[in-house]
């Protein structure tokens, strides 16, 4: 009967990245009740505007999440290029006038009763290709042809229609973890350094083309270089920071949130407010410490996984939630020049939330069966 009943047993879930997904987001919604009550009061006359905006895509992602960890992922291979294309295609669509919308010179949305960013699907929709065509041409993985230039040729296009935006920033998380998937996938060594150089030399053409990128390297060499101009975002988010000290300002207590004076405070720069409401200790502990916890279960779920796809697309799932939140954290603290890429599981977004419960729905989906 024991041999039987184990033989029957229902397969477990990872506990605790799932744990680790609820963690995060509830989180990032306490944090978000905080970070968006000033400007959510001078927009819309009280404080929780974009709080129960949240809930209601926090909710629908919950109802994502559970779908994704019950659906078996081998599933996700047969529609692999079919969703490539249709994230393609409505990544394109933001470019039809009265279809797409701009906001601070950017054109990355369209409004179906909220703004909806295509370009957060075509992340899941391109690590989902990739984890199936590396699979098919495992024997191949090195063949220049077959494989090396397809890579270069998808990696241009995508990246062409995100540069056109301009979203410099979803780009680079999406050109860094197809490289890393490519690599993991058993590419030579030679066409790693030819890709690399190759996207050194592209990123120098983008930002020596555009004046703005220009301006924000040297402004992230030089945070004082134009304080009250291109460095302004940055050096306010310094500002934050440092203020948190050690141990923060105290939840609710931000003095940053109440000048106004960092661009995108809900989306891409929250992390600025929660560095200075928590301070230096509990943002170690609240997110980073979380993300950490996220990549090593993501990680080992793609050692674990019993196939090679499963083990691409859980390694590609990984990377790009933690390559993100790395970009994030990393351009609120002048590590690295300023891009727009929201904190997965904590900026305010819609799409954004939605897809990263997914994806860990998905990872979850591949832990099951494993030994822990």
């Amino acid at each position: 009967m024991a041999i039987l009943s184990s033989r029957f047993k229902k397969p477990k879930i990872d506990i605790i990245l799932a744990l680790t997904t609820f963690v995060l987001l509830a989180f990032g919604l306490i944090m978000l009740s905080s970070v968006s009550s000033v400007i959510s009061f001078e927009n819309f006359g009280y404080t929780n505007f974009y709080l129960y905006k949240q809930l209601a895509f926090a909710g629908g992602g919950i109802v994502v999440w559970f779908l994704a960890q019950k659906i078996d992922y081998h599933i996700y291979k047969k529609i692999a290029l079919p969703l490539l294309i249709i994230s393609v295609v409505l990544t394109a669509i933001v470019f039809i006038p009265g279809v797409g919308f701009s906001y601070n010179g950017a054109t990355r949305w369209i409004n179906i009763g909220f703004p909806f960013q295509p370009s957060e699907i075509l992340k899941l929709a391109l690590i989902i290709f990739w984890a199936s065509w590396f699979e098919d041409n495992r024997k191949n993985i090195n063949v220049f042809k077959r494989v090396f230039l397809p890579f270069c040729g998808i990696i241009l296009f995508v990246g062409a229609m995100l540069v056109k935006q301009p979203d410099l920033g979803t780009f680079l998380v999406i050109a860094s973890v197809s490289i890393a998937m490519y690599f993991i996938a058993g590419a030579r060594l030679v066409f790693m350094g030819t890709i690399l150089g190759g996207a050194t030399l592209a990123i120098a053409t983008l930002i020596k083309a555009a004046p703005y990128r220009m301006q924000r390297l040297l402004v992230f060499l030089d945070p004082e270089k134009d304080p009250l101009g291109m460095g302004f975002h940055v050096n306010q988010a310094l500002i934050a920071v440092g203020s948190g000290g050690w141990w923060g300002r105290g939840f609710g207590k931000s003095g940053q949130k109440y000048t106004g004076y960092i661009p995108e405070a809900v989306g891409d720069s929250a992390f600025a407010i929660i560095a200075e409401e928590l301070g230096f200790i509990k943002v170690m502990i609240f997110p980073i410490a979380l993300f950490v916890v996220f990549a090593w279960r993501g990680y080992l779920i793609a050692r674990n996984s019993p196939d090679f796809f499963g083990k691409m697309l859980a390694f590609g799932l990984t990377s790009w939630i933690i390559f993100q939140a790395i970009l994030n954290i990393c351009t609120m603290v002048a590590l690295v020049p300023l891009t727009g890429v929201p904190l997965p599981f904590i900026s305010y977004g819609g799409t954004s939330l939605i897809m990263v419960l997914l994806a860990s729905g998905i990872l979850l989906n591949i832990s099951k069966g494993q030994s822990r």
